[in-house]
């Protein structure tokens, strides 16, 4: 089968499609015929080779896929062959087929293709397990995203529109603000010409917001806890604006803070199963009736692996970008 890996760490340029043996489904897994492949920042870490994958993942990334299963191991009963599904995994979607845990396959949405459904397990699985298991965020408080516009950030912005939460968020153009306030957020925030803390401070009226959930890091951190109502909580899930930050121990006290952050990838298998069956209990239904939906800005062939890269790279993007294997 045709693989998209990376040889040697660096640029987009350093992924090539290659041949590899086909996988085979161990007695728990199923083998899945891909029909698509999301793109995440995840990815782009490890070809730069500083992300490596976990211990027993394939070298090659991509953290989900939607396919056909066509084959199943000896101890799977739930899943048929035939059936279509997406799945998250450890790596190894940038492929034509792929192994995966029988555990956590998820049905296609109804109403949506097999492409548009790889679309949907990292940004679920991360947004739910971070806002929802961690952050506790309830109905009737206030939500701020920072990455509005990303995979994640679109997601959020729906869900915890649905489940009763004012969302605000921030985004790197005033087209990709406009974007978010069409999807539902309350106010998007144009971090290139506005400071953030300021226009939180102004929207909620000076109490601040109940969660943040922060894709950046870096200088983020004290205005992040600036803008913490409180008892508000702090998730942090990544850091491209760097890896350290001053902690105002002061700020966590007096307001009664909590601050966390997580990393989805390396949690256990019985940790992802858990999500995976809130997902189809409390979030497939919603994607069924077009409540949510999954947010596309392009499809690349599995063979453009390198200019999908580049194109994410950019940031020009609002949504998912995926990788379609073609026939």
């Amino acid at each position: 089968m045709r693989v998209v890996e990376t040889v040697q760490p660096g640029g987009p340029e350093a992924l090539v499609v290659r041949e590899r043996p086909m996988p085979v489904a161990g007695p728990d897994d199923v083998l899945i015929r891909i029909a698509a492949a999301g793109l995440n920042r995840a990815d782009v870490l490890q070809r730069r080779g500083v992300y490596p994958p976990p211990p027993g993942a394939v070298s090659w990334p991509g953290l989900e896929v939607a396919g056909t299963v066509t084959a199943v191991g000896a101890n799977v009963r739930e899943i048929k062959l035939g059936s279509e599904v997406c799945v998250l995994l450890p790596g190894g979607g940038y492929a034509e087929y792929c192994t995966a845990p029988a555990v956590l396959c998820m049905p296609i949405p109804a109403g949506l293709t097999t492409v548009e459904a790889a679309a949907l397990p990292e940004a679920y699985f991360t947004v739910w397990s971070n806002l929802y298991e961690f952050a506790r965020l309830k109905w009737g408080e206030r939500l701020l995203v920072h990455g509005g516009a990303s995979g994640i950030g679109v997601t959020a912005i729906q869900l915890a529109r649905e489940r009763g939460s004012s969302v605000y968020v921030t985004a790197g153009s005033d087209e990709k603000c406009r974007f978010c306030e069409g999807l539902g957020a309350e106010r998007a925030i144009n971090y290139r010409t506005t400071d953030f803390l300021a226009a939180i401070e102004e929207s909620t009226q000076g109490r601040g917001v109940d969660v943040v959930l922060d894709m950046v890091g870096g200088d983020y951190f004290a205005r992040n806890l600036a803008a913490l109502a409180p008892d508000g909580r702090l998730v942090i899930i990544a850091t491209p604006g760097g890896n350290e930050a001053q902690l105002d121990l002061r700020a966590v006290m007096m307001k009664r803070l909590v601050i966390t952050g997580s990393a989805l990838r390396p949690r256990t298998l019985d940790f992802k199963r858990q999500i995976r069956d809130t997902l189809i209990r409390e979030v497939w239904p919603l994607l069924a009736s077009g409540r949510l939906k999954p947010i596309i800005d392009r499809v690349f062939p599995l063979s453009e692996a390198a200019a999908a890269h580049a194109y994410l790279e950019s940031g020009a993007h609002i949504g998912k970008i995926l990788l379609k294997v073609e026939v």
